[in-house]
C-alpha cells in the first residue's frame, strides 16, 4: 500500500480537473461537482473523518479501492460510498468527460495523499 503524506484541508492544488464547482462547503460537510477528462484522475488518498459518496451525473467513473482491494465501475445515476479511512483513487472510466458529485461528510474534512 502507498505511504501517507501529511493531511491537507484543501487538495484542489494537488491534481488538475477539467472543472470543479463547490455547491456546499461547511465545517462538517462538502458537496463538489467534478469533471474529469479521460486523462485525469483523483490520486490515491483517504479521509480521516469523512466518507466520500460519489454520484455519477455523466460519463463513466471507475473507483479503485484498497482494504480490501476492489474496483467499482459507475455509470450515470450510480452511486457508491467510500468509508472513512479507506484508500481510493478516482478515474474517468470512459473516453469522453466524466462528471460526478462527491458528498463529503459528516465530519471534519481532510485529504490524506498517498504516494
Amino acid at each position: 500500500m502507498p505511504k501517507a503524506m501529511p493531511a491537507v484541508k484543501d487538495a484542489s492544488h494537488l491534481y488538475p480537473v477539467a472543472e470543479r464547482t463547490t455547491h456546499l462547503k461547511r465545517d462538517d460537510i462538502r458537496i463538489q461537482e467534478i469533471t474529469l477528462t479521460s486523462e485525469q484522475t483523483v490520486p490515491w488518498h483517504y479521509h480521516t473523518h469523512v466518507r466520500d459518496t460519489f454520484l455519477v451525473l455523466a460519463g463513466e467513473v471507475t473507483l479503485y479501492l484498497q482494504a480490501p482491494k476492489e474496483s467499482v465501475a459507475l455509470n450515470p445515476g450510480d452511486s457508491f460510498m467510500v468509508e472513512v479511512g479507506r484508500p481510493h483513487l478516482v478515474t474517468n472510466g470512459g473516453q469522453g468527460e466524466a462528471r460526478f458529485l462527491v458528498l463529503q461528510g459528516v465530519g471534519d474534512y481532510d485529504y490524506v495523499p498517498l504516494v
